[in-house]
Parts: structure tokens; C-alpha cells; sequence
């Protein structure tokens, strides 16, 4: 019986109760985005504060050591742990590892919700602003939101963040309350569409990747099967992802018949 409850408490530990989130939909042009608020997207692990602790998108607690949250509010915020442009791989071991260590120095936690509070965008975002101001931590920084006039304002912060090596950028509508869920009020926006597909196998390399993988065979949500060899670094060619295992790759549109245009692999889809 005690050690049922161990492992029960352990579980308790590991795991909290998944939280509802915003969820971001794809940008389209038919959506008028007059006065909205666009931001970077960063590309990190997605982290929400309950007062608490920290929880990943799936549930589980992250073993953030005490230094990096002790100085935390105790009202929820919802943000992305990052570090810098093009680092989504330390970022994850970092963030990964079963116990609390020092290489969370290198992290922060930027904040683009406090979840839960009335008024606005603007209003919500001002209350851990001003928390910071009282309340000094070099680990939390909230997200700079840029109102914007037209769709031309939109696509050239877009323009010019991805030149500075950004994944994308974040349009939202800023004068609705604090919602969860998918809607057309929150987008994510880039100059291609990425998507996710399962690793079902392997095509051999030629040339100077004899003896390598020299593309993955993987299936889309649709069951339709692509290869993708573009984005593989050597070391992935060597030992590619699991049978299995699920990856994200991006694309440029559609050919004729439907397929993704030059799909690229992105990374490992890590199930944090």
C-alpha cells in the first residue's frame, strides 16, 4: 500500500493537471488584422506558470530549479522558455532533464498571456509588467507587442524579423478578454507552412551518402506519404529519427497534385 502511494505521489509530481491554453491558427490574407498586436515567435518550449510551478502543454511539471522561479508571481502567466534565435535543441536538453540544474541560467521565460485576468491584451500584459518593476528577476521578460495599421505592417515585422533568423511572428486580436482554445483571433504567420508527419521508413543515399539515409519516408495526417531529405544534417543521415517517432517539416504551398513543395525537415518533434 505505501508504495502504491509512492508511486502515486511521484506521478502527482511528474505530472499536473494539463492546462487549457491559446492555441494559434494558421494566418490567412482574408482576415483584416487592422489594430491587432503582432509579436516574435519564439521558437522555445511552450511553459505555463500555475502560482506554482511550471507546466509543459502536455501536463508535465519541469524541473525548473528554484533559483529560476522563486522570484515568479503567484498568478498564472503563459509564455515560451527560450534562449535565442535558431537554439530549439539546447533549449529542450536543457529543459528535459529530470532533475533541476544550473544550465537553466541560460534560459528565459517570456510572457505573452497572463491567463485569466479581465480587460484586454494590453490591460492583462500590464499587470506582470508592473510586477517586474517591483519585483526584480532577470528570468521573466515579457514579450514586446507591436500594434499594427495594415497587412503591408504585418508582413514587413515579418520580413524582418526571419531576416535576423526568427521562425515567424504572432498577430492577435488585442482587444478581446483572456480566452482558451483555437480561434481566428490568434495566428501564427510565416513565409511557409510547417505540418507534422509519422516516420514510417528510409531511402538509401547515393553519392557521398552512400551508405546514409538519403531522405525519410513519412506519413501525413492525410496518410499520404512523402519523402523528405532536404534539412537532414549527417549526423540525422547516420542515425534518422525512430520508425514511429513524428518529425515537423516545412513547405512552400502545394503542387498540382496536392503534394507539399519542397518539404525541408525542421527538428524531432519532442514530446515535452
Amino acid at each position: 500500500m505505501l508504495k502504491l502511494l509512492l508511486i502515486y505521489t511521484l506521478l502527482l509530481n511528474l505530472y499536473a493537471q494539463k492546462p487549457e491554453l491559446v492555441l494559434l491558427k494558421n494566418y490567412t490574407k482574408d482576415v483584416n488584422v487592422t489594430s491587432w498586436f503582432v509579436s516574435e515567435k519564439l521558437d522555445g518550449i511552450r511553459a505555463y506558470w500555475n502560482g506554482k510551478r511550471l507546466i509543459s502543454r502536455s501536463g508535465k511539471t519541469l524541473n525548473a530549479p528554484k533559483f529560476f522561479t522563486e522570484d515568479f508571481p503567484p498568478f498564472e502567466l503563459d509564455g515560451e522558455l527560450w534562449s535565442k534565435r535558431e537554439d530549439f535543441s539546447t533549449i529542450v536538453s536543457i529543459v528535459n532533464k529530470k532533475s533541476p540544474h544550473d544550465g537553466w541560467k541560460n534560459l528565459t521565460y517570456n510572457i505573452f498571456e497572463v491567463p485569466s485576468l479581465e480587460g484586454n491584451l494590453t490591460t492583462r500584459l500590464h499587470v506582470i509588467e508592473k510586477y517586474i518593476e517591483n519585483h526584480q528577476n532577470s528570468f521573466i521578460r515579457v514579450i514586446p507587442q507591436h500594434q499594427i495599421k495594415s497587412t503591408k505592417e504585418l508582413d514587413e515585422f515579418l520580413v524582418q524579423v526571419q531576416k535576423s533568423g526568427a521562425e515567424g511572428v504572432v498577430v492577435r486580436d488585442g482587444s478581446l478578454p483572456y480566452y482558451v482554445g483555437r480561434k481566428k483571433s490568434a495566428l501564427k504567420v510565416k513565409s511557409y507552412v510547417d505540418d507534422e508527419c509519422e516516420v514510417v521508413g528510409y531511402n538509401r543515399g547515393r553519392g557521398k551518402y552512400e551508405g546514409m539515409v538519403g531522405s525519410i519516408s513519412c506519413r501525413m495526417k492525410n496518410l499520404q506519404i512523402i519523402n523528405i531529405g532536404s534539412g537532414l544534417s549527417d549526423n540525422l543521415r547516420a542515425i534518422p529519427p525512430k520508425i514511429g517517432s513524428f518529425i515537423t517539416f516545412k513547405y512552400y504551398g502545394l503542387t498540382s497534385k496536392g503534394n507539399p513543395r519542397f518539404p525541408v525537415f525542421v527538428r524531432i518533434k519532442e514530446s515535452i
